[in-house]
């Protein structure tokens, strides 16, 4: 099924690249200051869905299809980077529907909003593309079937993102909690604007 020697370097390689501060993970700390933990797993959904879409992909060869139609792919980039920008800017300017209110409660967002936009940051993220074409193939044993190999190293994969997703999601809300007691609303919109409008500008600059 798998070559088990390759499965115990690849789990502390992925998971360490995973910990690493990226485009998802700062949309997982955002989110948990400005809509709560629970709500964020809405993104954390679309996020994982993504992730796993990009690595089989990479590994059937689609991302050599996208390298020959950058264009397309560079819209998608600016898009998303754009609207999550938005997003960002709304936030700091504590407007909008993410933006923290006086009462100090999680904003009742849609899911599909939040599982999209973890889908979109996700697949259209380049450096997750680069990584996952660079990292899966050298862990996949030819001389094995790949599809088993294939659906055990996804699984790592997504094991591995949402188990750091979960951890920069509660660092949010335990931020959200400290500055919460100084009655900083505007401060905590300000600091997830920002982190927002980050990922986006870090989006459409990949």
């Amino acid at each position: 099924m798998i070559d088990y020697t390759t499965l115990v370097i690849f789990i502390p390689t992925f998971f360490f690249v995973s910990i690493t501060p990226g485009m998802c993970m700062t949309l997982a700390l955002t989110l948990g200051m400005s809509i709560g933990v629970k709500r964020t797993l809405w993104m954390m959904l679309g996020e994982l869905i993504g992730v796993a879409a990009v690595a089989i992909a990479a590994v059937v060869g689609v991302a050599s299809i996208m390298l020959k139609y950058p264009g397309v792919f560079a819209v998608v980039k600016y898009v998303g980077g754009a609207y999550l920008a938005y997003v960002g800017i709304q936030m700091w300017l504590s407007k909008g529907r993410m933006s923290l209110s006086s009462s100090q409660e999680p904003v009742n967002i849609g899911r599909l909003t939040l599982f999209n936009q973890g889908l979109f940051t996700a697949i259209s993220n380049p450096k997750g593309w680069a990584f996952m074409v660079s990292l899966l193939p050298p862990f996949i044993n030819t001389e094995l079937a790949i599809t088993p190999q294939l659906i055990v190293l996804v699984c790592v994969i997504m094991v591995s993102e949402f188990t750091c997703m979960m951890l920069y999601a509660s660092g949010g809300k335990t931020l959200r909690i400290f500055l919460s007691k100084g009655d900083n609303v505007k401060l905590m919109n300000r600091i997830a604007g920002t982190l927002m409008a980050a990922v986006g500008v870090w989006l459409a600059l990949s």
